[in-house]
Order: structure tokens, then C-alpha cells, then sequence
């Protein structure tokens, strides 16, 4: 071995490398060097050059042995975001959805990182309330706002020009000439908790052996796969409704994902008869800040009024809590 040959070696071996998972649909990580002052471990959220562009990406794991042929064509890591790490147990389900749904490691990954492009307070609603000074120029579609809002309660201002049949515009117009005034809504109360014992069916035999079962795995702690055959109309739901109340129980979260989003109605309505109260929804269409709160994003305040069951279509539910039931 020459004397460059050795030199390159060596520095390349005081070269730290990192192993970056990319939100890209690729399975393996790329290799990255870390600059010189830069801190990282895995699950450090990073933004690394990938072609003619930056992505968000996370660092998966050291590189104690990096190829010393491709030290001159390593890159370096961009930037450390300063967000939260993604945790050991959230980088290894990662790999578990990955290897049980066939998919690859990025795209799995990019379902953790898209909706926190969108988090961030969560958004002020305004309402508007009546004043009671008379606009200059008063037209029909202004009067029904005026009917609507003649109780002077603060309402959703979006709520009130539906109720109204009017655009935000002619809202906006009663705000500028001082008919009404616009005030932030108070925030939504915590969602209220399931009750798991509010209204116990009577099982069959047949369906208390399922139940039974059921409970079994949902107190167990680990991951397990439960299929419940049945005709239409035998109780699989309710079933599956104990395996919930078991997590409820014990202090857990409950996700649940509906195959189709017009089925979603119904068994919100069926969850509120077992329960006592409505599933929090996370529709497509809801407002990611929104989810976020539904889904306790805090996981360090727990509070006693947090709400322990989500319902979601399967594609809109992209991160889980820490105290989930598994």
C-alpha cells in the first residue's frame, strides 16, 4: 500500500458516517458524512441532499464501517432540524410495516414526516358576534346575517354565513363597518372517555368464547393479529368492541381504521351506543393541526380527559400515540 493510498484510508476512518433513511420509495438507506461540530444520533431529523435537491430525513443508524472507496463521494448531512427525534419504537415500526406490507422503508417513513410539514399552534377559529349598530346600507343578504346572529352569542363565522345563505365576504364587510365584531373561539373542550362498561352486551356462548379470547390479547401488551370470521350479522363488531374496552381499561389508545370512509357514520353511531360517546373522527378532510390534538401529540401531558379512541379511513391515521394499545 502506497503512502496516498494510506492516507486516504486513514482519513476516511476519522470520517464519521451516518446511515439516512430518505422519504423516497427506496428500501435502503444512503450513506451520509457528518460534518465536522455536527451532533447526531439515529432517529435525528436531518436534511441531506438527495440529487438536484434537500429532503427531510432521518438518521437510522451509525456507519461504523463505511466503504473507503466511496469516501470522495460521500455527502454530507445538510442541516439538524430542530424538531423532536423519532424514537427507537417508532423507527422499529417503521421496519415492521415495511417488511409485513411488503412496501418499502421510505415510503412508510414519509407517512411519519408528511403531517408534520402541516403541525405546528393550531389555528385560531374566529367568530362574530352582533354589536348592534346598524350598517349604512343595509341589503337582504346582510339583514339575514343580522337575524342569525340577533341572540349577540359568539358564533363559528364560517357556521353563521352558511346559516345565513351568505359569502365570508359580506361578513367581512359587517366586521369593517363595526355591525359586528370578531372575537377568537374559545377552544373545544377535551373529548369525554369512553365508558367501557356502559352498555355490556349479552354474548352468546359462541361469541363469549370470541370475547374471551379477545380480552386475552388485548390485555397481553404485544402485538398480535386477531381475524374474526362471521357471517354478516353475528357480532364480529361487537366483538372487536371488547377487545377495546379491554384497552380502554388500561389506560390505552385505540386506533381504528375503516376500509371505507362511508361506513364511517354507522359505526360512529354504534361505538357511541357501546361507549356512551362518539369516536373522534379523522377524516381525510380534517385539519392535520386538528388531528394532531385528537391524537395527543403531547405525549408528556397526560391528562384525564384525553380522549382514548380515534377512528380514522386507513389512509388518513399517519402517526400513533406513545401509549397506544398494541
Amino acid at each position: 500500500m502506497d503512502h496516498s493510498t494510506r492516507a486516504s484510508t486513514s482519513t476516511a476512518s476519522a470520517t464519521r458516517v451516518v446511515d439516512v433513511l430518505v422519504p423516497v420509495a427506496l428500501n435502503q438507506a444512503y450513506s451520509y458524512r457528518v460534518p465536522r461540530g455536527m451532533e447526531l444520533k439515529p432517529g435525528d431529523v436531518v436534511c441531506v441532499p438527495l440529487g438536484p435537491r434537500e429532503v427531510v430525513a432521518v438518521v437510522w443508524a451509525e456507519n461504523a464501517n463505511p466503504d473507503p472507496r466511496l469516501h470522495n463521494r460521500l455527502k454530507d448531512v445538510g442541516e439538524k432540524l430542530d424538531v423532536p427525534p423519532l424514537k427507537e419504537e417508532l423507527r422499529a415500526l417503521v421496519d415492521w410495516v415495511a417488511n409485513y406490507t411488503l412496501s418499502a422503508r421510505g415510503m412508510v417513513l414519509r407517512m411519519c414526516l408528511r403531517m408534520g410539514e402541516h403541525l405546528g399552534p393550531e389555528r385560531v377559529r374566529m367568530g362574530v358576534r352582533l354589536t348592534g349598530d346598524v350598517p349604512r346600507r343595509m341589503t337582504p343578504a346582510r339583514r339575514r346575517v343580522i337575524e342569525v346572529l340577533s341572540d349577540r352569542l359568539l358564533h363559528g363565522k364560517s357556521e353563521a354565513g352558511k346559516e345565513a345563505g351568505v359569502s365570508a365576504g359580506v361578513i367581512d364587510g359587517l366586521v369593517d363597518e363595526g355591525t359586528l365584531t370578531s372575537e377568537p373561539m374559545p377552544r373545544a373542550l377535551a373529548p369525554p372517555v369512553p365508558d367501557p362498561s356502559f352498555a355490556m352486551p349479552d354474548f352468546s356462548r359462541a361469541q363469549r368464547t370470541a370475547v374471551d379470547a379477545m380480552r386475552a390479547l388485548a390485555a397481553n401488551g404485544s402485538f398480535h393479529v386477531a381475524l374474526l370470521d362471521g357471517v354478516t350479522g353475528s357480532g364480529k363488531t361487537e366483538v372487536y368492541f371488547e377487545a377495546i374496552a379491554e384497552v380502554i381499561r388500561r389506560g390505552k389508545q385505540s386506533l381504528i381504521l375503516m376500509p371505507e370512509i362511508a361506513l364511517t357514520g354507522q359505526f360512529l353511531d354504534r361505538f357511541a351506543q357501546r361507549f356512551g360517546v362518539r369516536a373522534a373522527g379523522m377524516a381525510f378532510r380534517t385539519d392535520p393541526a386538528h388531528k394532531a390534538t385528537q391524537l395527543g401529540r403531547d405525549c408528556g401531558r397526560r391528562s384525564p380527559r384525553r380522549g382514548r379512541r380515534a377512528l380514522g379511513v386507513v389512509s388518513t391515521l399517519r402517526r400513533s400515540r406513545a401509549d397506544r394499545g398494541r
